[in-house]
């Protein structure tokens, strides 16, 4: 059985680059209930569905409360347990409500900083093969350097959801 609903499109936003936060001409792909999750080991269905596509270095916890971005990769956040409000895109970004089953692909340099969480909250972090995941914090700096490592981060060879002809390998041209 997939754990991955066939109907599965993900939302696209493209985030602005703010001067703080460089955000990415690629845009921002959250899957909406996409997932179906064990109710047993739920953090287990996301982690093998991610190292199934070619994404690893997982993790799993919360997201930080603080702005920050990663200008050296791609990362994929599946949300394994309980519900969240994340700021995306930086302060002028978008907030949204992501819950269990939910997966987002943030492109190198999209900002994220959790707003509120419910107790319960888990989500599972990866990162596509060959990459460093560093925390960048949104600072004039920061900005100058991100723009000259961003456009260097190579494209993922799979969309950590839905593979290889997955919708991130057409959005992501």
């Amino acid at each position: 059985m997939s754990v991955v609903r066939d109907y599965a499109e993900p939302l696209a936003i493209v985030f602005e680059d703010d001067g703080l936060v460089p955000n990415n001409i690629l845009p921002f792909l959250i899957y909406q209930g996409a997932v179906t999750l064990d109710p047993k080991q739920p953090e287990q269905t996301i982690e093998n569905l991610f190292e199934t596509n070619g994404w690893g270095g997982t993790w799993r916890n919360g997201i930080y409360d603080y702005l920050h971005y990663h200008a050296t990769v791609h990362e994929v956040l599946g949300v394994a347990r309980g519900h969240a409000r994340v700021r995306f895109g930086g302060d002028h970004g978008q907030e949204l409500e992501i819950k269990a089953g939910d997966v987002a692909i943030l492109p190198a340099g999209t900002g994220h900083q959790c707003i509120t969480a419910s107790d319960d909250f888990c989500v599972i972090g990866a990162y596509p093969p060959g990459s460093k995941m560093e925390i960048t914090r949104a600072t004039p700096e920061n900005h100058a350097k991100a723009l000259q490592t961003i456009p260097k981060v190579p494209l993922p060879p799979a969309d950590p959801v839905t593979g290889k002809h997955g919708a991130l390998m057409r959005l992501w041209q």
